[in-house]
C-alpha cells in the first residue's frame, strides 16, 4: 500500500489504524513480504511520504534495505525506531516527509506518531522473528530434500565423475549460486577443479588450479570451511576466474577422516551476501554428500569385488577343468599315434588333431587370463594390451596365442613398437570384409638366428594374409 497524498485518513482513529497496520504486518510468513507491510503500515500509519527499513547485519537475512515513497528522504525532520527481534536490533525503520493537510505541505512527527511507531515496531519484531522461523523451516527442508535427492542419486551406480557432477549440481540449485565447482587436491599440495556445473558452460572454469602456498589453502586441505564476501576482492583468491564471482563458500567434502575435494558455491558480483543459516546448511549438505560419496565408493567396490570373484571363479573352473582334460585328451591321441607309427593312415589325422588341442589350450589359457583383469581398467602387462587393442579394433573376438613369458621378458620400449605394428596389421585387417576371424601370435620362446632373444608378432587374417614382425629383447 501507499500512503494517501492528502494525508492520513480524516476520521479514522489512531487506535483504528494502528490495529490495521499490526495486523497487515502479521499476515504473511515470507520475510521480505512481511518487511514490505511493515514498511507500508508505518508510511499508512503516520502519513509519512517515505519509508524504509534498514537491516543491522545483511549477512544473516540477505536482505539490505526495504523502502516505500521512491525518493530520497529530506536530511531533517527523520523519525526512526529500533525494531528488536529475540532482544537483538534487527535494523532500523526510518520515516520523512510527514504529510500536511493541504496536498504537497509537511509537517514534523508528532509525539503521537512515535508512540505509534514504537508499538508498530514491538509487533513488527514479532513478526520478523516468526517470519525468520518460517523461511529457516523451508530452507531446511529444501536441504535436506536436496541432500536425500543427491544420497539416492549417487548410490544408484554413478561413476566416479557423474557422481561428483551430482553433487556440483544439486548443491547449487538449492544454494541459488552462479556455480556449483568440485575441487580436488593435487599432487603438488594445491587444488584444481575437475567438476563445474553453472547455468552457462562453465568453460575454462574446470582444470583451474589453486596452487600450493595460496592462502585460502590451508584452510581448504585442512577440511575448515571458507567463506568468502567478494571473491574478486578477497585476498586469499588468486585464480583466474575470481573476478567472475562474488559471495562464495568452500565446504570441505569430508568424511571418516579423508578428505574427499572441496565443494565451492560461489555467486555473481553484486548478488547478495550467503546468510548464516544459508551456510550452516550448505556444510551440513557438503558432509552428508561427502559421507553418500564415500558409501557409493564402499558399494562399487564391493560390487567390482564380486565380478572379480566370478571371473577368478570362472577362471579357475577353465583351468581346473577344461584344461586339463583338453591337455589328457591330447597325450591320449599323441600315445595313440606313436602306437601307430608313420604308416598308419590316421597317424596324419591324429597329428593335426593334437595340434588343434594344442592350439585350443592356448585360446582357453588367453581366455582365462583375461578373465583375470580388471574389466574398468587398462590392462599394464603386454598380453593385456594386445587383448585391449584387438577388441578395440575388430567386430569379433580374434584368437590370440602367448608363447613363453612375454610379460616379464618383453621391455616397454620393444612393446610400445609391438603394438604399433599390431595396429597396423588390425587395421588393414578391419578393412577386408571377407576376414571373419584372426588369429595372434606373439612368442618369445624361439631366439633370432644369432642367438639373441627375440619377440615375434605374428597376425593371420585367416583370408591368406599373415604379418609378421620381430625385435631383440
Amino acid at each position: 500500500m501507499s500512503p494517501d497524498p492528502a494525508g492520513p485518513r480524516a476520521g479514522v482513529p489512531a487506535l483504528s489504524r494502528l490495529l490495521e497496520a499490526v495486523l497487515s504486518v502479521g499476515s504473511e510468513l515470507e520475510l521480505r513480504t512481511t518487511l514490505q507491510h511493515i514498511v507500508d503500515g508505518a508510511a499508512e500509519l503516520t502519513g509519512a511520504r517515505y519509508a524504509a527499513l534498514g537491516t543491522t547485519d545483511p549477512g544473516q537475512d540477505g536482505l539490505t534495505e526495504i523502502s516505500t515513497g521512491g525518493a530520497e528522504p529530506p536530511p531533517t525532520d527523520v523519525l526512526s525506531v529500533p525494531i528488536h527481534v529475540h532482544d537483538e536490533v534487527f535494523g532500523h525503520l526510518h520515516l520523512a516527509a510527514k504529510q500536511g493537510d493541504a496536498p504537497f505541505t509537511a509537517e514534523p512527527f508528532t509525539t503521537e506518531d512515535e508512540q505509534l511507531l514504537h508499538v508498530l515496531a514491538a509487533q513488527a519484531g514479532i513478526a520478523i522473528g516468526n517470519a525468520r522461523l518460517y523461511e529457516t523451516a523451508r530452507q531446511r527442508e529444501r536441504w535436506i530434500e536436496g541432500a536425500a535427492a543427491v544420497t539416492t542419486a549417487l548410490l544408484t551406480g554413478e561413476s566416479v565423475a557423474d557422481a561428483l557432477v551430482t553433487v556440483a549440481e544439486g548443491a547449487r540449485a538449492l544454494a541459488d549460486a552462479a556455480a556449483g565447482v568440485i575441487l580436488q587436491p593435487t599432487p603438488a599440495g594445491g587444488m584444481e577443479i575437475v567438476t563445474a556445473s553453472a547455468h552457462e558452460d562453465p568453460g575454462d572454469i574446470v582444470g583451474t588450479t589453486i596452487e600450493p602456498g595460496s592462502p585460502v589453502l590451508v584452510q581448504l586441505l585442512g577440511g575448515e570451511p571458507v567463506f568468502i564476501d567478494d571473491s574478486a576482492t578477497d585476498p586469499r583468491m588468486t585464480t583466474h576466474v575470481r573476478h567472475r564471482f562474488g559471495p562464495s563458500m568452500m565446504l570441505p567434502l569430508q568424511a571418516e577422516g579423508r578428505l574427499i575435494g572441496t565443494l565451492a558455491l560461489p555467486r555473481l558480483p553484486g548478488d547478495r551476501p550467503y546468510t548464516a543459516v544459508e551456510r550452516l546448511l550448505a556444510t551440513q549438505f557438503a558432509s552428508q554428500a561427502a559421507l553418500a560419496l564415500v558409501l557409493a565408493d564402499a558399494q562399487h567396490g564391493r560390487e567390482r569385488l564380486a565380478v572379480y570373484e566370478d571371473r577368478d571363479r570362472i577362471a579357475r573352473d577353465l583351468h581346473d577343468l577344461v584344461v586339463q582334460r583338453l591337455f589328457a585328451t591330447g597325450m591320449l591321441l599323441e600315445s595313440t599315434q606313436r602306437r601307430g607309427g608313420p604308416a598308419d593312415p590316421a597317424h596324419e589325422v591324429l597329428g593335426r588333431a593334437v595340434d588343434e588341442l594344442q592350439s585350443t589350450i592356448q585360446e582357453v589359457r588367453t581366455a582365462i587370463f583375461a578373465l583375470q583383469q580388471p574389466p574398468a581398467e587398462v590392462p599394464t602387462g603386454l598380453r593385456g594390451q594386445v587383448l585391449r587393442e584387438a577388441a578395440a579394433t575388430l567386430a569379433f573376438q580374434p584368437s590370440a596365442r602367448f608363447k613363453g613369458p612375454v610379460d616379464t621378458l618383453v621391455p616397454d620400449r620393444v612393446a610400445t613398437r609391438l603394438l604399433t605394428a599390431l595396429r597396423r596389421a588390425l587395421a588393414t585387417a578391419s578393412r577386408h570384409p571377407d576376414v571373419s576371424r584372426l588369429e595372434i601370435t606373439v612368442d618369445v620362446t624361439t631366439p633370432l638366428p644369432d642367438g639373441r632373444d627375440a619377440v615375434r608378432l605374428r597376425v593371420y587374417d585367416g583370408a591368406g594374409t599373415t604379418v609378421s614382425w620381430r625385435s631383440p629383447l
